[in-house]
């Protein structure tokens, strides 16, 4: 299984970034997917995912700014960040994950190991 994160870049405060999230090795229309985000000296927290149902849900400081969607014909989720800001900048990871729809966004687990992730930076 991989999954391989990528689109981050430099973008000023405001702008928009699209990340994709390719996935091979699974059957990747019957997994919940998370993006996760690690800022510099802070640890990893997981931002978004979409269910297999493709429910989602959002960290708190993202939502109305991020929106998380998922294509199964291209084994592919997407990241579409607007209004950026500089404390989003981080690197950006993705994976599997676990929990149920009703827990929240902290309780779901990363299942599967950690890809590269894509570094976004928001410069102000």
């Amino acid at each position: 299984v991989q999954l391989q994160a990528s689109g981050g870049g430099l973008v000023q405060a405001g702008g928009s970034l699209r990340l994709s999230c390719a996935a091979t090795g699974l059957t990747f229309s019957e997994f919940a997917i998370g993006w996760y985000r690690q800022a510099p000296g802070k640890q990893r927290e997981l931002v978004a995912l979409i269910s297999s149902a493709k429910n989602t849900k959002y960290l708190d400081s993202v939502k109305g700014r991020f929106t998380i969607s998922r294509d199964n014909g291209k084994n592919t989720v997407y990241l579409q960040m607007n209004s950026l800001k500089p404390e989003d900048t981080a690197v950006y990871y993705c994976n599997t994950v676990r929990g149920t729809y009703f827990q929240k966004l902290t309780d779901w687990n990363a299942s599967g190991s950690w890809g590269q992730g894509t570094l976004v930076t928001v410069s102000s």
